[in-house]
Parts: C-alpha cells; structure tokens; sequence
C-alpha cells in the first residue's frame, strides 16, 4: 500500500469517527426534551434518534457539496500535503466536541469542522473561500438560533392561546404524544444536516489523494453516503446523557407542550437551511435556542440565563478553538508524514 492510498483511508476513518462522535455529542439535541418531558424513555428515544438519522442521510447532498468547497486550491498541492490538510482539520473537530461532550456542554459539531477546515487552511496557506464561508456558515449561524428562538417563542404563545380555556392535564397528556412526531422530525433534520458535513469532508479527501469523482460521476457518491449515514447513527445510538442533561433541565425544565413548540420550531428551521440555502447550521444552536425560546414564555426569569449564557460563550469559541487544534495539529503532521 502507498503512502497515499494509506493516508487517504486513514482520513476516510477519522471522518467517520468525526460522525461518530457527531452522533453521541448531538443525540441530545433531538430527544432531550421529549425524554425530560417523559414523552419518551431514554432507550426509545435514542432508537428512534438513531434511524432517523440514517434516513434523514440519505435524503440529500446540497450541504454535503458546500463544506468541500469551503477550501480550495488543493491542485498545488502534493497528495501528502493535502492530506494532512483534511486529516487535521478532522483532529481540531474531534477534539472540541470530545471536551464539549465531556463537560456536557451542548456546543456545535459543524462549527467545530468548520473551525478546523478554516485554521488549517490559514496554517496551511491554503485558500479559503471567505466568500462562501460568510454566505454559508456566519449568516445562517446567526439566523438559525434566532429563528429557532423566535419561532418556538411565537409557536407556544399561539399554543398556549389556543388552549386557553382547555384543562391543562389533557393538553399535557396530548402534546405528550405529539412530540413524538417533533422528536422524530428534528431527528430526521439532524441526519440531513450533519451527516452531510463528514460526507463533504471524505469527498474532499477523495480528491486531495487523486481517488475523487471523475466528470460524470456523482459528486457524493453511493458508499460516501451510506457510510456517513451508518456512522452518525451508531454514534446517536450510544447516547449522549450528559449534554441531555443540560439540554432537558438545566437550562429550562420543560413540558410538553414547549418541548413540542421547540422540537418543531427547530426542525423546520434545519430542514429550510439544509434543503433551501445548502447552509451547514448547527442543529445544537438552533435547538437550544428553541427550547429558550419556548421556555421564555412561561417567564424570561424561568430560563437559567446562567446556563444559556455558558453555551452561547461556547458557541462563539467554537470556531477559533477548533480552528486552533486543527492548525496546531497540522504543524505536528507536517514533521512525521514524508510529502509535507
């Protein structure tokens, strides 16, 4: 085996364990509430999660098709070179969301690949297309927590006026079920959303190794898709507790009929960035913005601004912690993989 052949399926894996742990870090995401509400037991709910996210894979590559085209310019490059570029960008991604995950904090796996694909492009002088990032990462990264906020907010005012006078142990009993449908539809924008992120990755280290699509042949293809598909829902399947935890009580304790306003709210939101604008949003911000915005209308005192306020400060970090990890690692590949 070459070094390249060898580099490009080392790559190949290490974005697929990205996926992995993209799975157990935003499992939570999709099935906090319902399972802090009790709609759902844990063990269901990660189940449900976990299909849904294969499915939700397959149903399209718009987003897959903008995070390869974030940098640019590989044809400069040796094989190696470029190789170490994508593998590292990887390692800066993995390595937040494994400290986010382990102090339970419910930050974003895209950014965090973004983060890593942006520093290591600057350490690595190659280009980025500031263009597309500004367009597809930084505008939709602002849009979707306030359209995850504001939204939710005005679903549950209109829930909440519509069963005014309704007795409030059957409208409990009844969105209680109902957020079995939201659960399930978050979870399935979640699968369209970020499974497509390590899709666009191994795409890009296919072209950086000479094994990328030729003209005429599909542009993500087959296996790409059912591996990254595969992936992110063993990961979801392994669980998340600890970011569940934050999302489902700490930062509001939640019921029904808000977890169903935020889980519905924040899949609309994902599937018109995914399938509308081909942006790559974050489905932790654009939930956790949802669940406030559903649970600020008990009372804006009623959210745990303390708690909201940590995750919000791990959101604007994310991008420059990752891309951080990511550079400082490719300096370190650049001494031991020959070709740099």
């Amino acid at each position: 085996m070459d070094l390249v052949l060898g580099l490009v399926i080392a790559t190949v894996v290490i974005a697929l364990f990205f996926d992995y742990t993209n799975g157990f870090h935003d499992a939570a995401n999709a099935i906090a509430t319902s399972v802090s509400t009790r709609a759902l037991t844990p063990r269901i709910a990660l189940m449900m999660a976990a299909i849904l996210n294969f499915v939700g894979a397959l149903l399209g590559v718009g987003v897959a098709k903008t995070i390869k085209e974030i940098l640019v310019g590989f044809d400069d490059m040796s094989s190696e070179h470029a190789l170490t570029v994508v593998m590292s960008a990887l390692v800066g991604a993995i390595t937040w969301n494994l400290i986010t995950w382990y102090f339970g904090i419910p930050s974003s796996s895209s950014h965090a690949l973004i983060g890593g694909l942006i520093g290591v492009g600057l350490a690595a002088g190659v280009t980025v297309d500031w263009d597309k990032v500004v367009d597809k990462v930084v505008i939709p990264m602002v849009m979707s927590p306030a359209l995850g906020f504001g939204g939710a907010f005005l679903v549950m005012l209109t829930i909440m006026w519509v069963f005014r006078r309704a007795n409030p142990h059957t409208v409990n009993r009844g969105f209680r079920h109902s957020q079995t449908v939201s659960a399930a539809a978050l979870s399935l924008g979640h699968g369209l959303q970020d499974a497509q992120k390590t899709m666009g990755v191994i795409v890009l280290a296919l072209v950086a190794g000479g094994y990328g699509p030729t003209a005429g042949e599909r542009e993500i293809p087959v296996w790409v898709v059912f591996a990254a598909a595969g992936a992110i829902s063993l990961g979801t399947l392994s669980g998340g507790m600890r970011i569940m935890r934050t999302m489902g009580r700490r930062i509001i304790a939640l019921d029904p009929p808000r977890g169903f306003a935020a889980e519905s709210t924040a899949a609309v939101v994902l599937y018109g960035m995914a399938i509308g604008l081909h942006a790559p949003v974050s489905t932790t911000h654009t939930m956790t913005s949802a669940v406030m915005g559903a649970g600020a209308t008990k009372r804006f005192s009623a959210v745990r601004w303390g708690v909201a306020r940590g995750i919000v400060t791990a959101w604007i970090v994310t991008i420059p912690a990752a891309a951080g990890v990511g550079a400082l690692t490719y300096l370190l590949l650049r001494l031991v993989i020959p070709g740099n």
